[in-house]
């Protein structure tokens, strides 16, 4: 985009683990510069000794991208606490100084309103304000704290989609600062694709035709209305095979898992709902591309990953009905609403009747434009903060 020195930014380890979109959104953004803004940033992972290797070791092997391990970027209280107390985590200062960092990006990470550093915040979505009964009162406050905070120490803002702008809008109706929307586009490299989807199927012992449901089995993600939707078609004589994966942990509700499993039991279902938990990424693409459709049953989604890497490929897609599953859609999905499981059993009969097994799908070739302008976006957004932030942090 342009004859400079690239910037050097900051990123700090996300768990896939914890938070697969989160990971995956740094992963696919990391990509894509790569690709398309060759030049115009330098990512640097900060990550901590205990951050999981193999997941560190697929972020470093993208081009450009420099890993930092430092003790400092372990999750722990400690850097909150001085972030908190003395304005500044300390030691992420300086481990941004020894890398000669240019401008940090935080993602559910504070690192104080004294940072020296140009800094976009990202807010992926405002599910505490949303859905408040999904978290404990001290994770309600305290994510709500880290973005005021966030907020008042004049970060520049990211966003994902016009609806989380809506709602960043209504519920910090004050704000001044700087707000972009870049909406993720996903394009995964090369190096996911070498494993032979049916050779996964096979892995798995999965049937050759079914629907794919890759969301962590987290309470706002709705599993439940998929499990009474093919109870209805059971009743029907209908047997639908939808295949899950993710991770079973939900900090905020440790016996979920467990719930939906006695459920899955009792209703006769255990053909029917297939649960793979955390799979590789590799694979995650396999099913995804042999899938006769993807089905995101969310009650709230910032920007949903999944969604955006069906559209790479081409898969059709059944979605519960919130703004940002119409705006990433354009209304070419079909939609349910979020407690109507007869409207999502109707979707899925209509679907599986009507095709059969798939033939793995390639990327589409509009796939490029859509990449290349969440990586434009991105880069303008951490110029413009840098152009900003810099002048007031050196007083001109």
């Amino acid at each position: 985009m342009g004859d400079h020195a690239p910037l050097r930014v900051a990123f700090t380890h996300i768990s896939r683990r914890l938070w697969a979109g989160g990971y995956n959104y740094q992963s696919n953004l990391f990509v894509a510069l790569d690709r398309y803004c060759p030049g115009d940033i330098s990512p640097v992972l900060f990550a901590g000794p205990h951050d999981a290797s193999y997941e560190v070791a697929a972020l470093a092997g993208i081009p450009r991208v420099e890993v930092v391990q430092s003790p400092g970027f372990d999750r722990r209280i400690t850097g909150l606490v001085s972030a908190v107390a003395l304005g500044v985590d300390r030691s992420a200062v300086a481990a941004f100084r020894a890398a000669d960092i240019d401008v940090v990006f935080e993602a559910a990470r504070f690192f104080g309103w004294r940072l020296p550093f140009p800094t976009v915040a990202w807010f992926p979505d405002f599910q505490h304000r949303r859905l408040p009964h999904l978290f404990s009162r001290t994770a309600r406050w305290r994510r709500d704290f880290g973005f005021r905070a966030q907020i008042a120490s004049g970060r520049s803002v990211l966003l994902s989609s016009n609806s989380a702008l809506r709602d960043l809008r209504e519920f910090y109706p004050d704000l001044a600062n700087d707000v972009s929307v870049v909406q993720f586009a996903s394009e995964p490299p090369a190096s996911l694709f070498v494993a032979d989807p049916f050779e996964v199927l096979a892995q798995y012992s999965l049937p050759s035709k079914f629907f794919y449901l890759p969301n962590h089995l987290w309470r706002h993600k709705n599993h439940q209305i998929v499990i009474d939707a093919l109870a209805l078609l059971k009743e029907r004589g209908l047997d639908v095979v939808v295949v899950a994966s993710g991770s079973l942990e939900d900090p905020r509700e440790p016996g979920y898992f467990d719930s939906i499993g006695r459920q899955i039991k009792t209703r006769g279902l255990d053909t029917n709902f297939r649960h793979l938990g955390m799979i590789p990424l590799g694979h995650v693409y396999a099913l995804l591309r042999t899938a006769v459709a993807l089905i995101n049953p969310s009650k709230f989604e910032g920007w949903s990953t999944t969604v955006e890497e069906a559209k790479s490929f081409g898969v059709p897609t059944v979605l519960s009905d919130i703004d940002v599953h119409f705006e990433q859609t354009y209304g070419a999905a079909r939609y349910f609403g979020v407690d109507d499981a007869r409207a999502l059993a109707d979707h899925l009969a209509n679907v599986w009747m009507g095709n059969g097994p798939v033939i793995a799908r390639d990327l589409l070739p509009n796939v490029e434009e859509r990449v290349k302008s969440f990586a434009e976006g991105f880069v303008r957004l951490v110029r413009n903060a840098r152009m900003q932030q810099g002048a007031k942090q050196t007083g001109s």
